[in-house]
């Protein structure tokens, strides 16, 4: 590495720890006082107002970008800590704390991006000096003008130079084995192949799906008296992170299986119970989710597609849209309205309703009532996205889950926390990816004599993101062990998603500028993850309806 500093040096400040307990410490107080100044603008006679929420959005959806920081700041030090403990806290990973305190502190000090056009002051929030005034004295300041220095962030690039990013700290051999398992296999059976897989638009081949369900992917957290491997969702972050390294599509795979059962486990009846979580667990069943309509979006209350009950049958009619792998599985959760006279949520069902599985691209659906066709896409390929139309599609009525009209949106929320968590993992991984590909070039690729690995801007670039890469893994991880702990955190979830999915897209953009001219051109991987990283601040909700879901939430005195 080129500049002043020797290979043994280490920039971390003194007293390491305790500097960012007392940082986080002023950093909560700012946040602290943005709540109120925020409250003061959206309350009405002691209660949250929508339209005021809605007109004060910016403010609103910079607090909860704030509290994501706040959180992401906590975790890290939890982190640390825990490694500290077990005596596993290296050089790397003290480093990458103090650089992440040093970088957060100054954005919540100056502003964070809401998006690339989008930045968020203390101000806007209602903030004013005073509120700011301890992010400017002691543990603050110091992380503030040393914590993320140029020489910090050459450092963490000389450390991670042979390919390590960091000590996880999941503290749990079970867990580092299942990681080990799963990164062995995307090394063998996924990365060689995913970039051809892409460039093709073919879907997975079979054998490796079938691999995966050898491998326990689509059981993971299914009960072990119906079938599955009864992990937990920390198991499945680890499990999801590692695929989607290698293929966003090959760790996305799991996720139609991950709704269907919780759906299934949460709201179905005991023999819905008994036929199905078996079958997803093992792979005999691919499920696939089947929600979202024309126009509506986010908007699930709009939906209209009907369901009519004649002699025991549903008939389905009304059209649906992007739907992942929905040609090649054999059941769709299918949300739908069974009463159109109860507006918005309540007239919504949810059915697990069977179709035939179809490889044939001219036929998708062959199944009485059921047509559609392919979405062609940028990215995010390996499972094909289409769109259906159902007319007079027979559903009969013991599939209607939980054998109960007019509980369909609320089984669905249930199952939200898991699905972001996952979804989070997913992006931690494609993060990871496009991370481990910028630097292998960065490496390779030789310039004026070196390689571009010692320029100083392209080491720094890498070491930030293996920074946040590890910022939205440990608050992921944290989303997860709440979950697990039977704790609501729907919260949590949705920071961890806000956040892993703004990680991914930019990592994705700095690994694709780091490759210059090449990372624009097909034949290498980077174009690929940059299409498959940008879909993330979209699906699971797309980032601005997270913040205003995450802002009400702790607006209203949730968590």
């Amino acid at each position: 590495m080129d500049g002043n500093m020797t290979s043994n040096e280490n920039p971390a400040i003194d007293g390491l720890m305790d500097a960012c307990g007392e940082a986080l410490g002023a950093a909560e107080d700012v946040l602290l006082a943005a709540r109120g100044a925020i409250l003061a603008r959206v309350m009405k006679d002691g209660r949250l107002d929508a339209a005021t929420m809605d007109a004060e959005q910016f403010a609103a959806h910079g607090f909860a970008w704030l509290t994501t920081y706040v959180e992401g700041l906590r975790q890290m030090l939890d982190w640390a800590k825990r490694l500290d403990a077990d005596g596993n806290l290296g050089e790397l990973e003290q480093l990458m704390v103090q650089a992440a305190f040093g970088e957060y502190l100054n954005q919540i000090a100056g502003g964070i991006a809401l998006s690339q056009v989008e930045v968020v002051r203390p101000a806007d929030m209602g903030l004013t000096d005073s509120d700011l005034k301890a992010l400017g004295d002691g543990a603050a300041a110091r992380l503030r003008a040393d914590g993320n220095s140029a020489t910090v962030r050459a450092r963490i690039a000389e450390l991670m130079a042979d390919g390590h990013f960091g000590n996880l700290g999941l503290g749990d051999e079970t867990l580092d084995m299942i990681q080990d398992q799963f990164r062995r296999f995307v090394d063998e059976q996924v990365m060689p192949y995913a970039h051809d897989w892409h460039l093709k638009d073919d879907f997975i081949p079979m054998d490796v799906v079938e691999q995966m369900a050898d491998l326990g992917v689509f059981g993971l957290t299914v009960p072990e008296h119906r079938g599955g491997l009864g992990l937990g969702k920390t198991a499945m972050c680890v499990v999801t992170e590692e695929l989607s390294r290698g293929y966003i599509g090959v760790g996305s795979l799991g996720t139609r299986s991950e709704i269907a059962a919780e759906l299934i486990r949460l709201g179905g009846t005991e023999e819905q119970k008994q036929e199905y979580l078996p079958k997803i667990a093992t792979g005999e069943i691919l499920p696939t989710a089947v929600f979202t309509e024309p126009n509506t979006g986010s908007d699930l209350g709009s939906l209209r597609t009907r369901a009519v009950l004649e002699d025991g049958v549903y008939k389905i009619k009304g059209n649906k849209t992007w739907i992942t792998h929905a040609a090649r599985t054999d059941m769709t959760t299918l949300l739908v309205r069974t009463d159109t006279d109860e507006p918005g949520y309540k007239g919504l069902s949810m059915f697990l309703a069977e179709k035939p599985r179809s490889d044939d691209p001219k036929n998708p659906f062959p199944a009485d009532g059921m047509s559609g066709g392919e979405i062609e896409v940028l990215g995010y390929r390996g499972m094909k996205e289409y769109e259906i139309g159902f007319d007079g599609f027979e559903v009969p009525e013991g599939q209607l889950l939980g054998s109960q009209e007019g509980q369909g949106f609320k089984q669905l929320m249930a199952t939200f926390e898991s699905a972001r968590i996952q979804t989070a993992a997913r992006a931690v991984g494609v993060a990871q990816n496009a991370l481990e590909l910028g630097i292998n070039y960065a490496q390779e690729r030789v310039q004026f004599g070196k390689p571009s690995y010692n320029f100083p801007r392209v080491a720094g670039k890498l070491a930030w993101m293996a920074v946040e890469t590890m910022i939205a893994r440990q608050l992921s991880y944290f989303a997860a062990r709440e979950k697990d702990s039977d704790r609501r955190c729907d919260i949590e979830a949705g920071m961890a998603k806000l956040l892993a999915a703004r990680v991914a897209w930019a990592n994705a953009d700095n690994a694709l500028q780091i490759h210059g001219g090449n990372g624009y051109a097909l034949e290498y991987p980077i174009s690929r993850v940059l299409c498959d990283a940008r879909i993330l601040n979209i699906f699971e909700g797309a980032a601005e309806i997270q913040a205003h879901v995450i802002a009400r939430g702790l607006l209203s005195g949730r968590n």
